[in-house]
């Protein structure tokens, strides 16, 4: 046997087995990845260092990433990164901050248990809730990697 067939037989004995997992377990690693992505931030993270950082094969985790993609989650763009093709991951979208809904104004309106839809005081004349829309708005233009820190938490 050559050296080379040797060093051959070794990479296939460390390759992993491809596991079977269940849904639950699918979902958990799904969200772990995109926490990953998510708190990577705008630039991104290459497809293979969420892999290691996970344990996981690349075949489990090109799987997760298309998963994410189909969901309109994160985007993935192809990469030569040292010699080898990779993918960049990156979030399209920031989970919803907490601190944004207990901000909202109909937690302490006087209006609240008038307020409907249809009703004289409605959400869409509501000065109050423009307002608040307004500055949640303005505060995420201008702090989108606070969104990200909040997944860390």
């Amino acid at each position: 046997m050559t050296k080379k067939q040797s060093q051959k037989g070794q990479k296939k004995e460390k390759q992993k087995e491809p596991v079977e997992r269940t849904e639950e377990e699918l979902v958990d690693l799904t969200s772990r990845v995109y926490k990953l992505v998510v708190e990577r931030g705008k630039d991104g993270v290459l497809q293979s260092e969420i892999w290691k950082e996970l344990g996981l094969t690349s075949r489990d985790g090109s799987r997760l990433a298309i998963r994410l993609e189909r969901r309109g989650l994160i985007g993935r763009v192809k990469v030569l990164e040292d010699g080898r093709w990779t993918y960049k991951l990156t979030p399209l979208r920031f989970p919803t901050d907490m601190a944004s809904i207990e901000r909202a104004p109909c937690i302490v309106c006087q209006f609240e248990s008038k307020c409907s839809i249809d009703g004289e005081i409605s959400p869409y004349v509501c000065p109050w809730i423009s307002e608040w829309v307004l500055k949640e708005h303005r505060e995420a233009q201008s702090q989108p990697e606070q969104q990200a820190a909040v997944v860390a938490k």
